[in-house]
């Protein structure tokens, strides 16, 4: 990919860190409005032919080369990450595109209720902005990433439309609704930030469903493909193998760009009018409370104590159903099939508030089966009976996948770990999080439930898992907005309250975690966000 020259000692308008989902929307719409836009991100581009997905020996490499957590995949790109205080691993890529690199493409905007939730149901905050606020910039989001869908969706208020036709719901779809359509139960098929036919900078689908290890026809909406060759287009610099360690700020306090580690191990200084934090829940918190001065002696915009915070991660529960019908299985595209949303607002009686998203899943290959079965004694999937067992199954069973809302807890935290480091002597964060009895319950209802749904379709053994450890994709609210400084990080344009030209436009801003998938809300954030910052280029202090 052709680059603009990189010239460090001029001064850019935006510095944007990470060139993720959030990245490549802020980065496109800047450039586009005519600002100098500098991107460090601090792993590479993937070239489709890099991928495993459409080779022999995918599931082999999905377990270490494609794994989505970074300790196990220990590229040269990732940081280690301590997660020995918590129940989940976080999941996430480093590299141009960022976590939409292995995403799934499950695209779903939050429901209204989920803007409200202390209004509702007396638990968490309010969010500062209301669904229909933000619908607009959903619309522009789903247009920008190719979103095949079907509109009108009962659960939600307005009949929204995508710029492509649903998916193929499959076989596995077509089952599982039969199954909720005997119970009474909400169903819907699922969006996708994938096409089935050519569009714009995406390819056509061939439904290999290994979307979840890359894909190698450009057929996903990662923004590597639908972004940031437009950005650079249009003048964006991306400077790549750039590890940032340090937003260096002056004697105001005000952000000056940031201190960066080159792959030649050379340390360099980009300096920026703007600095945009877009390096997800993690590595954002992670940098911010690595920028102490004597300014923020706690951390750059930390002043609300908050940064690092609120930690959330979306545990995940799956039930998986073996028929005895062939269902091709193995078919993509990897992500849900249907949704349903039939247990997702608070009901009291229940003993839990919220709820969680459903999705119905392929259960791809028989490694990947393997870790559908944890509830089953290990004589029964391993050995001679690991055979038999792929021979009953493979091609004949799928996932309810339960996506629980998770509550804000003000002890589940990124924190900088005391003795780990990344390869270039940067300290590694740690994860502090412990899943609530809120969640358990909740978990443990929806599981019944999905249990349920399998035997009205017909399945004839369901496995359950209450908890998958490798499920932490949605990564939020390490910086909440919100509209007192004394209790939020940043206002409701995603603005620091303490660093007025400093922004954060990840999964950190979010005050509740809904039980959505975010990447849809994260980029209509962003798209909101940069309108107003480009709306207001003339009031906005800088360092100069």
């Amino acid at each position: 990919m052709t680059q603009h020259q990189h010239d460090e000692s001029e001064v850019a308008d935006v510095l944007i860190v990470g060139a993720g989902a959030s990245g490549g929307f802020a980065a496109v719409e800047l450039s586009k409005a005519g600002f100098k836009v500098v991107c460090l991100e601090q792993g590479d581009w993937t070239l489709r032919s890099e991928f495993a997905g459409d080779k022999p020996e995918w599931e082999l490499k999905a377990q270490k080369d494609w794994h989505p957590n970074p300790n196990k995949r220990a590229r040269a790109s990732d940081y280690p990450i301590d997660t020995s205080d918590s129940d989940v691993n976080p999941l996430m890529f480093n590299g141009v595109g960022g976590s939409t690199i292995l995403y799934a493409a499950h695209w779903v905007r939050m429901l209204p209720s989920d803007f409200q939730v202390f209004s509702d149901d007396g638990v968490a905050d309010d969010w500062p902005i209301s669904y229909e606020d933000l619908a607009p910039y959903y619309r522009k989001a789903e247009i920008a990433m190719g979103v095949s869908g079907l509109a009108g969706d009962p659960a939600y208020p307005d009949e929204h439309h995508y710029p492509n036709p649903p998916m193929p719901l499959n076989k596995i779809g077509m089952t599982a609704a039969k199954g909720l359509d005997k119970l009474g139960w909400h169903w819907w098929t699922g969006p996708q930030a994938i096409s089935a036919r050519p569009y714009r900078h995406m390819q056509a689908c061939v439904r290999r469903g290994t979307c979840l290890t890359g894909c190698p026809e450009g057929a996903k909406a990662s923004v590597d493909v639908t972004h940031w060759t437009d950005a650079i287009q249009q003048g964006t610099t991306l400077v790549t193998g750039a590890r940032v360690r340090e937003i260096t700020t002056n004697a105001k306090g005000l952000a000056t760009g940031a201190i960066y580690i080159d792959r030649t191990g050379v340390e360099r200084h980009q300096k920026a009018d703007v600095v945009i934090m877009a390096a997800n829940g993690i590595g954002t918190a992670r940098l911010l409370l690595l920028s102490k001065s004597e300014a923020h002696p706690d951390g750059l915009g930390n002043s609300s104590g908050l940064v690092g915070r609120r930690l959330m991660m979306h545990p995940y529960a799956a039930a998986t159903g073996v028929y005895d019908e062939p269902l091709e299985s193995w078919l993509g595209p990897s992500g849900h099939a249907i949704q349903s949303f039939e247990f997702y607002e608070t009901d009291t009686s229940r003993g839990f508030v919220r709820g969680g998203k459903w999705q119905v899943m392929p259960s791809g290959g028989p490694l990947g089966l393997r870790a559908g079965y944890s509830d089953s004694p290990l004589e029964e999937t391993w050995g001679e009976n690991f055979h038999r067992r792929v021979r009953k199954t493979v091609g004949r069973s799928f996932e309810w996948g339960i996506t629980a809302e998770d509550l804000p807890d003000v002890e589940n935290r990124v924190a900088i770990d005391g003795e780990m480091t990344d390869s270039d002597g940067i300290p590694s964060p740690k994860i502090i999080y412990r899943s609530s009895d809120n969640t358990t319950k909740l978990m443990a209802f929806n599981l019944e439930r999905a249990k349920e749904a399998h035997e009205a379709a017909g399945a004839t053994e369901v496995h359950l898992t209450p908890l998958m450890r490798d499920c932490g994709w949605h990564i939020m609210g390490t910086a909440r907005m919100g509209l007192d400084p004394k209790d939020s990080v940043i206002d409701e344009w995603h603005q620091s309250h303490d660093v007025p030209n400093l922004y954060v436009i990840d999964g950190s801003a979010f005050v509740t975690s809904a039980s959505a998938n975010p990447t849809a809300t994260i980029t209509a954030l962003t798209l909101r966000a940069m309108e107003h910052l480009i709306a207001n280029r003339s009031s906005q202090e800088t360092p100069v």
